[in-house]
């Protein structure tokens, strides 16, 4: 009796021995990866191996076939042998949300994560109220911060709160003088981040600041401190003589 024609043109036991770390050379990792019967789940499959030589994974990405299925293309844009030419022009394909979880997996080099994190920070302007919401809740501290400019209070609101932001975006966000009163007096009252010092350096910066909190704040930190900040302080003048008549009481 003839036996049954195989489904797998290339051969799945074969492609396994070829991508294992003890198996075939990269030579036939890469003709694995250029036959035309590649499949998208072949590609993932073969893309999995984090050891697969850099010339197999261009090669992949030259298959028109398999790079319409969009896993295969994150597969291939976060794989730590991609050529960096190719993980770029990737990125700058994907969609909002394939940028946010590409800049969040762990398995993607930190100095390509930028790369994302500045792609959708460039797009905030164009992006839906929905999606910023979305990414103010999910993303990662970068794009956070840039949220927390958000005209739309819900967005900055969503932001303040996202595990991933940091003093540091919060400090840099309050510098900014874009900044929201609305934004800038939630800060003052925020259980976390408003008894940090940097952040009460950073609101004694800024204009906005209601003067109550500015005193507040102001006796909480070290004289020296306050002196040097309210030098090149943008609050107002009225503000800054209360704070200094605070200081001459402390002494």
């Amino acid at each position: 009796m003839e036996s049954q024609k195989s489904t797998d043109p290339i051969g799945i036991d074969h492609l396994s021995s070829v991508s294992s770390p003890n198996g075939g050379a990269p030579a036939s990792l890469t003709l694995a990866a250029a036959d035309p019967a590649l499949t998208p789940d072949l590609a993932l499959a073969l893309l999995k191996h984090r050891d697969l030589p850099a010339e197999t994974v261009e090669e992949i990405s030259k298959n028109a076939i398999v790079m319409k299925h969009r896993k295969v293309r994150l597969a291939v844009a976060a794989h730590p042998h991609a050529p960096r030419r190719i993980a770029l022009r990737l990125l700058r394909e994907f969609y909002t949300f394939d940028l946010m979880q590409f800049a969040l997996s762990p398995a993607v080099a930190p100095d390509l994560k930028r790369t994302p994190d500045d792609l959708l920070i460039s797009r905030i302007a164009s992006i839906t109220l929905g999606e910023r919401i979305a990414l103010a809740r999910r993303a990662s501290a970068a794009v956070a911060g840039a949220l927390l400019l958000d005209k739309e209070a819900r967005v900055w609101q969503t932001a303040l709160e996202n595990p991933r932001l940091t003093e540091a975006a919060i400090v840099k966000a309050l510098l900014r003088g874009s900044a929201a009163a609305a934004f800038v007096e939630a800060v003052c009252r925020h259980a976390k981040w408003a008894p940090r010092q940097e952040i009460r350096l950073a609101l004694l910066r800024n204009e906005k600041t209601p003067l109550a909190r500015a005193l507040e704040f102001a006796r909480t930190l070290p004289p020296a401190q306050v002196r040097d900040v309210l030098h090149n302080s943008p609050l107002p003048e009225r503000t800054k003589t209360y704070l200094r008549r605070a200081l001459e009481t402390r002494k």
